[in-house]
């Protein structure tokens, strides 16, 4: 006897004729995939764009991208210039963007990407964010050796003698830094720091900006090698550090090597994720000035 149609306009969970055992395929839309195209290639262009280019970059034809537009318009997901014709994102992706935005944690979103590091580059991967004592360890992944270092979750680093310190310290807002530069120097040699104003430390945090990333060879620790790569938010703002650790004669710590490439993939993921745009780091930077 033969299943009776289920309504029109419910969707299929699973697929029941997958054999026993294996992953049913979830039942898509297709006219959800094809309009998605249309909104895929506006958040992309971030700009406003006439119908046969949006069409053209949607891979479809104009008069196919049109009907879309329509009903994505009555919804409040794309809007059209009254005076150029032009279609852009509308009030109502803007909405479901912020709220996505708000929703997102983002140590949750990096642990996820650490783990993989870790997996991938088989070296210690340390998660640090900036606390009221300066950067400090919030996760830590250890590979299938570890590296026997003084480092565990919530281990607070020095600003400027390791490098996930100076990553920060090239990102935050001067005032930041400062505070708690002079309360670890206090804490630790007494009285006060001039270390920031010093042309050789603005040349090193200018180097990791330009760099988008810190390099530390037997720093701080002998033997040991480091890099570290900012992860941004919606804002530009500096969220956290993903620091990768390993053995000087295993780990040679090349921004462009193969463990520096995968740790800047991981930590734009994250950025991503978080709603960053690349355009923002620079000007931030130069607002906290």
């Amino acid at each position: 006897m033969s299943k009776p149609a289920p309504p029109i306009g419910a969707t299929q969970d699973r697929d029941d004729s997958a054999p026993e055992g294996e992953a049913r395929p979830q039942r898509r839309i297709q006219s959800i995939d094809v309009g998605m195209r249309v909104l895929q290639a506006l958040t992309e262009e971030r700009r406003p764009l006439p119908l046969k280019a949006l069409a053209q970059r949607a891979a479809m034809p104009p008069g196919k991208a049109h009907p879309y537009l329509v009903s994505f318009m009555a919804a409040g997901m794309v809007k059209q210039s009254p005076l150029t014709g032009h279609y852009e994102l509308g009030p109502m992706a803007l909405q479901m963007g912020l709220a996505a935005l708000q929703q997102l944690d983002a140590l949750t979103e990096a642990s996820q990407e650490a783990a993989l590091l870790c997996d991938q580059a088989d070296l210690s991967v340390a998660l640090c964010v900036w606390g009221h004592l300066g950067p400090t360890v919030v996760r830590l992944d250890e590979p299938r050796y570890p590296l026997h270092v003084n480092l565990r979750v919530g281990t607070v680093m020095s600003v400027f003698n390791t490098i996930t310190g100076r990553v920060f310290a090239a990102y935050l807002p001067e005032r930041m830094v400062r505070s708690v530069l002079e309360d670890e120097h206090h804490r630790v040699v007494g009285g006060g720091s001039g270390a920031y104003d010093r042309a050789e430390v603005q040349r090193m945090l200018a180097d990791i900006r330009a760099a988008g990333m810190g390099r530390g060879l037997s720093t701080p620790q002998p033997g040991v090698n480091t890099l570290s790569a900012p992860v941004f938010d919606a804002d530009g703002k500096i969220a956290l550090v993903f620091t990768v650790i390993g053995p000087h004669g295993l780990f040679d710590a090349e921004i462009d090597g193969p463990a520096g490439q995968l740790l800047r993939k991981h930590a734009d993921a994250v950025s991503r994720r978080l709603g960053f745009n690349p355009a923002l780091v620079k000007i931030k930077h130069q607002q906290i000035r």
